[in-house]
């Protein structure tokens, strides 16, 4: 098939988040279905931002829309949304007759992009599928107190709706969706599951080797006999980053807490903020490091001795949740603390760490406590179950496999 997949904010190993597009592309590829991504040429979660125009890596050809910068969630992104969708209609016509898509994929983290997505299937006559990461407009409104009946709001909701009328299939990555889509028109015969996950040939070999600082302090940190609890991923409102500050505070007020590290690695909008918190409250136990290359992820994952995830107390969760960092962190063989109250959790499920209420730092210091106290063997079982869960589950041959096979009649 000839696979048009529109994600806003696609990525690659070049570039930085969002990996998902580039690693179901290359399966896909390598399957022998053909490919092209368009995506902006800016966009908040990427590392690195690419030039405007044609691009081809590893194989996948990519057209990154010339769209303006931003920062935060403002009327910048708004602009920026706006820039991208406007000339993927204006293209629409173009990209059906040179391209021939069999399929488009509408996979934006926002829902408006089903609508030049929808304007390409038709004039291609190609099978439209709408993928959803995140579930808007409700996210912005549960988790950022947005009105239901803000512009931006409303505007989402229309085109939420169009996609569960409109599209031959729906692709969720949260599990637990079906009563919310079915409750907006979706027909549930459309839907399927299909989690995000890891790649395998990051995982296969020696690992890049990690930032020279970063190795050195992990390296003292364990020659002086503490143990690590680390956090590696984006140091945002969502991650609870606070509550893991606020659990070190505890931490380091006891005995067996003062034998427990916290490092914490990666950027975001909170990351600032964060730092201060620990020099201002004096937080010696806790080190905050720049991000990686996410090759140097299974290096630094190997070093973690425990391996933090928190998210915040909110009812979007029930929903479910699919988190890069946690696969990550299982695939790494990782015994995991995760701070959550959800829909759906793969550490329970895999029997693969520790899960404690969320938003609650007292929980954080008894579930670290525990693994703490458990020994390096019992952990090592652990992260062990956690692997063998991602590999059988959220690899993504498996998941390419599984998203193909959702589109056949």
């Amino acid at each position: 098939m000839k696979i048009l997949l529109i994600n806003h904010y696609a990525g690659s190993p070049q570039h930085g988040m969002e990996f998902r597009p580039f690693y179901l592309a290359r399966e896909w590829l390598r399957a022998g279905h053909q490919v092209l991504i368009l995506a902006a040429s800016n966009s908040h979660v990427r590392s690195r931002q690419p030039q405007a125009g044609g691009q081809t890596i590893d194989g996948i050809s990519y057209v990154w829309y010339s769209t303006p910068a931003y920062a935060g969630n403002g009327l910048g992104r708004v602009r920026n949304i706006w820039s991208f969708c406007r000339q993927v209609w204006n293209d629409a016509e173009a990209l059906a007759e040179a391209f021939k898509p069999d399929v488009v994929i509408a996979s934006s983290t926002y829902p408006m992009d089903i609508w030049p997505a929808r304007r390409v299937a038709r004039l291609a006559k190609a099978k439209l599928v709408y993928e959803v990461h995140d579930l808007w407009p409700l996210s912005p409104i549960e988790l950022s107190g947005m009105s239901p009946r803000h512009p931006f709001a409303l505007l989402c909701q229309k085109a939420e709706n169009d996609a569960y009328r409109d599209a031959d299939a729906v692709i969720s990555m949260l599990p637990k969706v079906h009563e919310h889509m079915s409750a907006h028109g979706l027909d549930l015969r459309k839907l399927s599951v299909v989690p995000n996950g890891i790649t395998l040939d990051e995982w296969q070999g020696p690992p890049e080797a990690l930032q020279p600082e970063l190795a050195a302090h992990l390296a003292v940190l364990r020659a002086s006999g503490r143990l690590v609890l680390g956090y590696a991923g984006s140091h945002g409102l969502p991650n609870a980053l606070d509550i893991l500050l606020d659990a070190a505070k505890l931490l380091g007020a006891t005995p067996e807490g003062k034998k427990i590290a916290i490092v914490m690695v990666g950027g975001g909008h909170e990351k600032a903020r964060l730092t201060e918190r620990v020099r201002s409250e004096g937080l010696s136990n806790v080190s905050l490091f720049e991000p990686i290359p996410k090759g140097q992820i299974p290096a630094l994952l190997s070093l973690f001795d425990i391996a933090y995830i928190g998210w915040q107390r909110t009812p979007i969760y029930r929903f479910g949740i699919a988190p890069n960092k946690l696969m990550d962190y299982m695939m790494a063989g990782c015994a995991v603390l995760h701070s959550v109250e959800a829909g759906n959790d793969p550490v329970a499920e895999s029997s693969a760490g520790l899960t404690v209420a969320p938003e609650d730092a007292a929980a954080v210091v008894r579930g670290a406590l525990q693994l703490a106290a458990l020994g390096a063997e019992e952990r090592a079982a652990m992260g062990a179950r956690g692997r063998a869960f991602v590999l059988a589950h959220h690899s993504y041959p498996v998941l390419a496999a599984k998203f193909i096979a959702a589109l056949q009649p």
